[in-house]
Order: C-alpha cells, then structure tokens, then sequence
C-alpha cells in the first residue's frame, strides 16, 4: 500500500507541474496580448492580434492545421442554405443540377450572362455532383470518373454500376485524377466495393488518439478486373482508396505519383465563432505506408510549392527522375514491392502530356475567354445542334469546331487583352477544338460528355483502356514483384 500511495503522490505531483507549466504558458500569451495592445507605439486591435498568434502557432505545426475566422466558416457552410454569395446566386437543387431561382442585380452571375432559370452543372468545369461521367470505354469496359469524395460518392458510383452493368461492363476504370479528397468514410464505403468484407481499408493513429481500423464491409464486391487513374493532384481519400486498392493486389494503379496528403484534421469551433481544424493524426495504407509525404514544420510555403519542383525535377515527364528510397519499402499482401514517403506510387507511369498546352491557349482559359465564346455559340446555335444532332454519339462522330469558329475565338480574346501568338495557336489547334467541342457537348447532352470526348486525347486513359483489355498484361503487373516505377 505503501509503494501504491507514493506512486499516486508523485503522479499527481507531475501532473501538477505540468499543469502549472500550461497555465503559465497561457498567462504568457495573454500578457503578451494586453501589454502589446497598450503600449504599441501605432493602435492595434486585439482580435486581430489573437487570429495571427492562432495562425502562427498552427503554421508551426504543419500545412495542413488551419485557423479559419468567422466569416470564413460562414462561407465554407453557406452551400448548404442555398446561398452562393461569393458569385450572386440564389438556387434549389433540381435532380442533378442547381436550378438559378435569382440573381443579384450587378453581380458576378448576372454579368457573366446567368439568369433565373438557368441550370448550373459545374463551377469551374467541376461538376456540382461528385461523379462527373460515367460511360462504357469499349463494349465491356466502364469508366467512371469521381472529382472528389461526397457523402453521397458511394451511393452515385454504385448507381453508376449498375447502369453500365445493364449496358454489358464486365471490367471497371476508375478515374481519380485530380481528385483531392473528401470524407474518409466516403473512400472507405467505396473500397467496399471492391474488396472482400472485412479486409482492412486504412487505418489512423495519433498520440490522443487510438488506433481505428476501418475494413470492408460488403459482402457483394464487384470481382471484375479494376484499374484506378490517379496523378500528382490525387490526394486524401483518393490515396485512401488507392492505397487500399493497391496494398491488396486487387487492381493497377496507372498514372503518377499521388499528392501525398495523409494528415487527419478535426474541426474545433472556437467561442468567436471561428475554428481551427487541427491535425490530430495520421493515415496508413493496410501494408502499414503513411499517406502523408515529408515536410519541416513551419515551411509551409515549401510545402505548397512542392507539386511545383516536382514538375521541375521532371518527375511528371519522366519516371527515372524518381528516386525511391529502400528503406520506405513495403509489401502489398501478393508480395509485390511498393513503397511509402508520401502519396502513392503508381504500378504504371504514364507521362504528363505538356505537349500541346500553350501561353495563349492558358490565357483564353484563365481570362475566361473560352468560356465566353461557349456561352455565345451555344445560345446561338443550341437549337440548330439538336437537330442535327439527336445523341451524343451523333454529335461526337459528325461535329467538328471549324478554323472560323477557332478565328472568332481569337478575336474575343484580343478584346479581352489577350496577345494571341500565331506558333502558340497552332500548336493548340487539335486540343483547342477538341475541348471546344467537348464543353458543347456537356450542354448539349447528358453530363460526362465533355470527359468522353477529352478521354480521346488523354495518354493515361488510354493506357488504362489497353492494360485492362489485355487480360495477360493486367495480371502480369498484379503478380509482378516490383511495379514499373520501382523498376526505375
């Protein structure tokens, strides 16, 4: 009894100390706050002051813990009442779009050409739901391209399924490029989809909080061949689902390396009104890799930057610029190599295409320019389109932008101050009209169709296309010991 009791006494006595250290630390912050908003030499105002000791404790941290100030927040939610005040729009949802109930006189919306009545399928060339196509590649390969993880992600893909399963999929791509992430649980119910029940998805650890396994759940996976399409911008629940996917040999993953982002933040609201969302632990593939690629705590700037001195390093373009360390080496559970450090390798590298992207061509896109001359056309000729061209298919095979419409393009973007380079516009022709006429056909017809028109041109789709026709190919690179990457 004794030994017990001088334990307790010196338990208590530790965690005394500790707390008076904390409360000194908190008292040091608050003089802080009162002696600086009375002596500073210029006036200051103290709420202020709070926000940039919170954002500068959190930059401490790393990249992903964020302070956000009331109003921020009020933004982050204001979806969900119905209200996009950033570009002047009220709407209600309408089956699969936002019907435009009003717009605010003078604002944004209205300049741009938006009025009541008006269905608004994407914001920014993002579609409003998360699943932005689904359509049969060949006569028995479904795609399905997700552009990011909803609450309502594995409701949409399942419905998909089913769809194209009508339509004779035997075989599945899923298209994960660019998509940034979303609800954990909304990767972890779609990985059910595809993996036996109770195989382990991910898992997450922190120092406050336990190991929480999240596993498999179905009892009715789809058991036909899968290939997943990911790239630098793939990142959080992407890799989630990814890494699950790989770690069980269960599909090739095709593309490049993912983003790497494998932090779990919470949300905290504040008494003010605002929140931080604080990190508080750490995602792991089912092999044991942690998601979240390297950083130095209060480099964030570094940190952001990073897509960009890959790009520079030639990691897009090339897969010898990547260099794996050894001792970040894994096992998927078929005893093929993969590796950890940040994102997702992919078992087959598919290069960036920069070849036909172009200044002028980035500038007709950034100034909206593009956007403009479709609105234009659309209204004006929307009528004569339907009727000569009743489906997509009809569309997609008879309907082609003519150098005159790509001339009059130019010339809304010299009245938009745009220099319209000769060499730079006919290196962007092909591109230029095949992505003129796909965001035709997204209004002409059913929604996806800009990404079936796209996919022509697009090297990693049809790498995905050719491996998982090929039936010897797709199980060679799930039985090989070290995927394409790793070989370099």
């Amino acid at each position: 009894m004794k030994k017990i009791s001088a334990f307790i006494i010196i338990h208590c006595f530790c965690l005394m100390m500790a707390l008076a250290d904390r409360r000194t630390a908190i008292t040091d912050v608050q003089n802080a706050l009162l002696y600086t908003e009375y002596f500073y030499v210029d006036s200051v105002k103290s709420d202020k002051l709070a926000e940039d000791a919170i954002r500068g404790m959190l930059k401490a941290l790393d990249p992903h813990s964020t302070y956000l100030t009331r109003d921020e927040v009020k933004h982050m939610n204001e979806g969900l009442g119905g209200n996009f005040e950033g570009i002047g729009v009220r709407y209600q949802m309408e089956k699969d779009t936002l019907l435009v109930i009003s717009t605010v006189v003078g604002g944004p919306s209205e300049k741009q050409g938006i009025l009541a009545g008006d269905h608004i399928v994407a914001v920014n060339d993002t579609s409003v739901y998360s699943v932005d196509a689904s359509y049969m590649a060949t006569p028995d390969v479904g795609y399905i391209r997700i552009a990011r993880f909803a609450q309502t992600t594995p409701f949409e893909v399942e419905d998909a399924m089913r769809k194209l399963s009508k339509e004779g999929m035997k075989n599945l791509i899923i298209d994960l490029q660019g998509n940034g992430g979303g609800y954990l649980e909304s990767a972890v119910q779609l990985a059910s989809l595809f993996l036996e029940k109770g195989q382990m998805i991910v898992y997450t650890s922190g120092r406050r909080e336990p190991k929480r396994v999240h596993n498999a759940t179905r009892e009715d996976a789809f058991k036909g061949r899968l290939v997943v399409l990911i790239d630098e911008e793939s990142a959080s629940s992407s890799e989630i689902f990814t890494g699950a996917i790989q770690d069980w040999d269960r599909g090739v993953i095709v593309g490049r390396r993912s983003f790497g982002k494998g932090l779990v933040q919470r949300p905290i609201e504040l008494p003010s009104g605002a929140m931080i969302r604080l990190t508080i632990a750490r995602y792991f593939t089912p092999s044991g890799r942690c998601i979240q690629k390297p950083f130095t705590k209060g480099e964030g700037d570094n940190y952001h930057r990073d897509l960009l001195t890959r790009y520079k390093k030639g990691e897009f373009v090339s897969a010898d610029s990547i260099h794996l360390d050894d001792s970040l080496m894994y096992s998927t559970f078929g005893k093929r190599i993969v590796y950890g450090g940040g994102g997702i390798m992919p078992d087959v590298f598919v290069p960036l295409d920069t070849t036909k992207i172009t200044k002028t061509h980035r500038d007709l896109m950034a100034k909206g320019t593009i956007n403009r001359w479709i609105l234009a056309y659309f209204k004006e000729n929307q009528k004569s389109l339907h009727a000569s061209y009743e489906s997509f298919e009809s569309f997609n095979k008879g309907f082609n932008i003519s150098d005159a419409d790509i001339k009059n393009l130019c010339e809304m973007g010299k009245k938009d101050n745009i220099n319209i380079d000769a060499n730079d516009m006919e290196k962007s022709d092909y591109l230029l009209k095949l992505q003129l006429k796909a965001y035709l056909a997204n209004d002409l017809y059913e929604q996806g169709a800009y990404n079936r028109i796209m996919n022509q041109r697009v090297p990693a789709f049809k790498e995905a296309v050719s491996i998982i026709s090929d039936e010897e190919r797709y199980y060679k690179y799930l039985t090989t010991a070290t995927s394409e990457v790793a070989k370099q």
